[in-house]
Order: structure tokens, then C-alpha cells, then sequence
């Protein structure tokens, strides 16, 4: 079958691209995009074409199979100039999503009108690259200057509202989109064609001043990252030296960062989130259907589970130990749904929806009817046990029942369960109803039913979902108690928090590890240490400074002293008193003190996440070093334009 068709009706031509699942722009889409064009320029008959896409969207990407292939002709810019010089106006009908280079190819179309529902946008600054056949220069000859580099430096779709109203898009579709579109043609057939957007003027253009403003806030943004850069470099040139200037320079640097490490890494992990979870042992399993939703405990993890589960569209019942928190937990939810009703994420309607959706209980027998629960309750095994023997009383036989502790023994919370192989673990990540990263942690009984709906949970609450066994900390935090141990022996060594965290920041992660502490609040890893304290090896170094802070009544941001001290605003500032008792620390041990320098820092780190990789793989915790790059990168904040402690590191191997 064609991957692009032409039908003609009433003068007008239908040009439909059926190369599914997202209409990519494979050789046969673009070399069948010009042969259309040629056969419509050459039949007098037809005055006007329509471009349409099959299936659930409009062209929205490129062809992953062609990555690192020399390109066929003919190339996308190339396709795109040739819609452009159409002697017939040519209108493209979006649907679903138009990104990358779907969106130049509308942006090569004389029109362009969307289905209500449908995204615009131009992505290719989360590969590491820029648009490389011409959208840094016909967009800003469309939209607002600063409304191009918004979207093209962040990445980030708009919806056809947005759109529509910036003068993305010459209408909206109300109704079904193909007869919208020919209701459209009909308006079009009697105006003379429009300018190609590369004749057109920039709108717009900002001024010297607002321009190094613009580029010192995406500098700030990007962290290292240099694609955004290169793309107000790009937009820049298409302005101040002309479009076919700018068409040059934009190729040149696409190429220039196509093979540049940052692309590779961020390739690396593009891939890697979307191949994490295909379990072999999993294929043709069917996962349980989940219409309701348990979560035991309405605190700050719970509530966000929560609040992730409602807007999937679940019900949901909180199970809380009394009235009061119950009240404090559905009060926390709504504080949540609330937040994505002040941004306009969710409408009055729906909000009150998810609300009314929402049931809390002291009453374990509320989740008769439950198809999963969530425990979300303090870290103690004993608290575990308790409510893991209340669930197997009063959930139904297959209902899922998972843990989302942070630390402890799954497989041990398990065995006080009447059916062991419904049990699995579901690591959230604070906080729950943002973070994308869900550890799914299989025990060693969990079947594979139960498996593949935690799995199916997890696409549903929009979760980047990473298997793993079961041990202290499974993946992320395992790898972080690794490296924070050899920080801590830094900071005995000679370094500061102050200095290893600018480090870290230097590096690329949005935050250091003693501010991210702070934020997490301290007593957590305190609690972790205390619980591993009896079976701490004697001989193995230990630094007591957390401890010492925990003792102090320094528990982080939550109160205003941590390894930092904090305005009343919350900004951090180092704090003298902690400085000092890192380095009485040293002199109680008898450590001579030296400097660090960002790069020596940055090298302990690497070495300690990569070296505790490699263990985590050895004894099969981690299915593949790609699982580990997905959960640093995802829940611990290292750079994604690095590509995780693991691939970045593998190239010293």
C-alpha cells in the first residue's frame, strides 16, 4: 500500500499520508509528496489541494529508521520548498500532532488549519538539535519572533487554541476536520495565492536589549544544553541576513549537531524511555482493567498518588487512620487539582469531577471493590506488615497490592499477604502528580499479570516506568546512598556542601545533593541510616555529620536549617555553623583538609554512581544500563543532554 494517495473531488485534491503510527516522514512520504505535487500542478482541473494524514495524528516526527542513514532524496527542506512553489494553494488539515518536521511541512503549506484537540510544535531541541529544514525561518515570518524562539528553544507544543491566536494556524475546526477543511478550500478559491512564508517579513522583532535578554534566559534554562542556543543563533541569522542565508546556516548547524555528543546522548535517551519497559516476559499478558484505586495513607507521597490516579481517571478512596487525616488528605488533593485549575490545565467542570471522585475512609473495607492499592504510609516494616495483612482481608482476590517504600524488602512486606504473587513495588517520586519516574519493583512471587498491570497503571498516570528488583533503595536511591557517601567523604576530605553542590549545578543537575537533602528533608536518609546501623560493617568509613545535623533539630527546608540555612523566602545560603562542623569533623578524625575542584568532584561522583552500576546489574536489579541512565536522569536530575551516569561513562571504558 502507498504511504501517500491522491484523490480528486470537485476540484479539489486530497493529498493523504497513511505511513502509520505517526505518519513519519519516511522516503516513500516525501517522495510521494512531490509526485503529488507534480501530478496537481499539471491537471487544470484542480484548484486547490488538501494535505490530510490516516490514522491518529498528523506528521509527527521523523522516521526513527533513517537515524544515522544518508538521507534519500529527495530531503525534507527540499519537499518543503517544493509545497511552497505549488501553483494550486495547498491547505494541510491537522490532526492530533504536528512536530518537527510535520510542522515545516505545514509551515511549507499556503494554509493551515487544525482539529480543536490537536499540538503544534517544534521538539528537536530535546534531541539536540534544531529544525533542519527551515522552520528557525519561516516561523518567525508567521508568528511573533518571541512566540517562534519560545516554542522552538523549549520543545514544547502549543495547542491549536494557543496556535490559532498567535497566527500558527488560519482556523479551527469545530466539527469533523476533512469537511472543515473543504468548507475552508471553498472560502480560499477566489484570493490570490499568499506569499510563501520565506518572501514575508519577520514578525515582530525584538530589539538589541530584549534579544540579549531572550539569549541570557534560555542560556539560564538550557544548563549546558547548547541546541537551544544554536536555535536563537539560527533565528537570528534567517532575520538580520535573510531567509536564504538563514536556510544555510540552519542545515549547517543541524548537521554540526546531529553529530554532536549532546544529540547522541540525548538520542540515547529518548530511545532508552521508550524501550525500558518492553519486557519479553510480558508480551500477550493481558493486565487487569483498573477502574478504582486504593491508597493507604494521605500524606504528601499518598496525596500525589492520588492526585496522579484522578486526573488518569480513576476513582480513587484514601484509607487514613482517622476523620482528621482524612480531611488533611483530601484537602492536599485539592490543593493539587487546584494548582492545574489556576493554570488552566484542567477546567472548573473537570475539577469538580476529579473531586467528586475522590472518597476517603478509616475503614480498610471502603476498597472492597478496589483493582489496585497503593501503600503510602511511614517507613517501618511493622507498619508495612499491618496494613499489608488488613489489605489481603479486605481487597478482592485480584486486586493488585503495592508498596511504594522507598527502601525496605518488598518481598518481605509480601509474605504477610494471602496471595504473595498480586504484591509488587511502585516507587513514586516526589512529588508523585509531577514526577514522571515509577520504579516498578517485582518480588520475587509477583506474577506476571500483576506485573503487567503495574505497568499499564503506570502509562496511564503518563509514567516512565523502569523495572527492577528488589534491594535496599532499588535503583535510584541505591545509586544515590552511593554516591552521597563518597560527598560526605569529600566533605571530610576538604570540600564544603556549598562547593559540591555548585559542582553538581556546574555539571547540569538542577540542584546539588545537600540542597536536594534539604529539600527531601533530612530525616528520611536519617531514619534509613539508623534502620541499616546494626548491620553496618565496622570497618567501612562512616561520616556522622547528617546525623549530627538530625540531632541538632536541622531537619531542611521544612524548618529553615539543614545543610543550609534558608531566608524567609527559602532561598539557601551556607551556613557558617555548618561549615564549621564539617571541618571539626575532620580534626576530630585527624584528616588533613585539601581542596576540590569542580572537575575532581564531578569525577567522584561519576565514578561512584558508575561503579554501583555496575553491581546493580551484576546481581540483576537492573534489567539494563538503560534503566539506570532513565532513573538518574528522571528522578535524580543529571543532565539529560549527558545521557546518564552510565552511557557517559561508558565511553572511558
Amino acid at each position: 500500500m502507498s504511504t501517500v494517495t491522491l484523490t480528486i473531488e470537485n476540484a479539489i485534491a486530497f493529498i493523504t499520508i497513511n505511513n502509520p503510527p505517526i505518519n513519519a516522514t519516511s522516503h516513500s512520504v516525501r517522495s510521494g509528496l512531490v509526485d503529488a505535487l507534480d501530478q496537481i500542478d499539471g491537471t487544470d482541473d484542480i484548484r486547490a489541494a488538501i494535505l490530510i494524514c490516516e490514522g491518529k495524528t498528523f506528521i509527527a516526527g521523523a522516521d526513527v529508521s533513517e537515524f544515522g542513514q544518508p538521507p534519500k532524496p529527495p530531503i525534507l527542506p527540499d519537499v518543503i520548498k517544493r509545497l511552497e512553489a505549488a501553483t494550486k494553494p495547498v491547505i494541510a488539515a491537522i490532526h492530533g500532532h504536528a512536530l518537527g518536521g510535520g510542522l515545516e511541512v505545514a509551515l511549507g503549506c499556503h494554509y493551515r488549519i487544525a482539529d480543536s484537540k490537536a499540538k503544534l510544535g517544534l521538539p528537536e531541541v530535546n534531541l539536540g538539535l534544531i529544525p533542519g529544514a527551515g522552520g528557525t525561518i519561516r516561523l518567525p515570518r508567521l508568528v511573533p519572533v518571541t512566540e517562534a524562539v519560545s516554542m522552538i528553544t523549549s520543545g514544547k507544543p502549543v495547542s491549536a487554541t494557543k496556535a490559532n491566536e498567535i497566527g500558527l494556524l488560519d482556523a479551527i475546526a469545530h466539527g469533523v476536520l476533512i469537511d472543515a477543511a473543504c468548507d475552508f478550500a471553498q472560502t480560499i478559491l477566489d484570493r490570490e495565492m499568499p506569499k510563501p512564508l520565506l518572501l514575508r517579513d519577520p514578525v515582530s522583532v525584538p530589539s538589541t536589549d530584549e534579544w540579549d535578554d531572550i539569549t541570557a534566559a534560555t542560556k539560564k534554562k538550557a544548563r549546558g544544553q547548547t541546541a537551544p542556543l544554536a536555535a536563537i543563533s539560527a533565528i537570528r541569522t534567517g532575520i538580520d541576513e535573510g531567509p536564504d542565508a538563514g536556510l544555510t546556516f540552519e542545515r549547517e548547524k543541524f548537521i554540526e549537531l546531529r553529530d554532536s555528543d549532546q544529540s547522541k546522548a540525548l538520542r540515547h535517551i529518548f530511545f532508552a524511555e521508550r524501550s525500558v519497559a518492553k519486557l519479553p516476559e510480558l508480551k500477550g499478558v493481558e493486565p487487569n482493567l483498573l477502574h478504582q484505586i486504593g491508597v493507604i495513607g494521605g500524606g504528601i507521597m499518598g496525596a500525589g498518588i492520588a492526585t496522579a490516579s484522578l486526573l488518569a481517571g480513576y476513582d480513587v478512596t484514601i484509607i487514613e487512620r482517622d476523620d482528621a487525616a482524612c480531611a488533611n488528605g483530601r484537602a492536599t488533593v485539592e490543593k493539587h487539582l487546584s494548582g492545574s485549575l489556576k493554570r488552566g490545565l484542567i477546567s472548573q467542570d473537570r475539577f469538580d469531577a476529579l473531586m467528586a471522585s475522590l472518597t476517603t475512609s478509616t475503614d480498610y473495607s471502603a476498597l472492597a471493590d478496589a483493582d489496585l492499592v497503593v501503600e503510602a504510609v511511614f517507613e517501618d516494616m511493622a507498619v508495612k506488615h499491618d496494613v499489608f495483612g488488613k489489605l489481603s482481608l479486605h481487597c478482592k482476590a485480584d486486586a493488585v497490592l503495592a508498596s511504594n517504600t522507598s527502601y525496605l524488602d518488598i518481598n518481605e512486606i509480601a509474605s504477610r499477604c494471602i496471595n504473595p504473587k498480586r504484591v509488587i513495588g511502585l516507587h513514586f517520586f516526589s512529588p508523585a502528580h509531577i514526577m514522571k519516574l515509577l520504579e516498578v519493583v517485582r518480588t520475587d512471587k509477583a506474577d506476571a499479570k500483576s506485573l503487567a498491570t503495574a505497568f499499564d497503571f503506570a502509562r496511564a498516570l503518563g509514567k516512565i516506568a523502569v523495572p527492577c528488583g528488589v534491594c535496599d533503595g532499588f535503583i535510584g536511591n541505591r545509586i544515590m546512598s552511593a554516591y552521597r557517601k563518597h560527598c560526605e567523604y569529600m566533605l571530610e576530605d576538604g570540600a564544603l556542601p556549598h562547593q559540591i553542590d555548585a559542582a553538581m549545578v556546574e555539571f547540569g543537575f538542577p540542584m546539588g545533593l545537600f540542597a536536594m537533602q534539604d529539600m527531601a528533608g533530612l530525616e528520611i536518609s536519617w531514619a534509613t541510616r539508623k534502620r541499616l546501623a546494626p548491620f553496618r560493617d565496622p570497618s567501612e568509613r562512616y561520616v556522622a555529620l547528617g546525623d549530627y545535623l538530625c540531632e541538632r533539630g536541622r531537619f531542611g527546608k521544612k524548618n529553615g536549617l539543614g545543610w543550609y540555612r534558608y531566608d524567609e523566602n527559602g532561598k539557601a545560603q551556607p551556613d557558617p555553623e555548618v561549615d564549621a562542623l564539617v571541618i571539626a569533623e575532620s580534626e576530630k578524625k585527624g584528616i588533613t583538609r585539601r581542596d576540590f575542584t569542580s572537575a575532581e568532584i564531578m569525577d567522584v561522583i561519576l565514578t561512584a554512581m558508575r561503579n554501583e552500576g555496575d553491581k546493580i546489574l551484576s546481581e540483576g536489579i537492573a534489567n539494563s544500563a538503560d534503566a539506570i541512565d532513565v532513573v538518574m536522569i528522571n528522578g535524580y536530575g543529571f543532565p539529560r543532554h549527558k545521557g546518564g551516569p552510565m552511557f557517559m561513562t561508558a565511553k572511558k571504558d
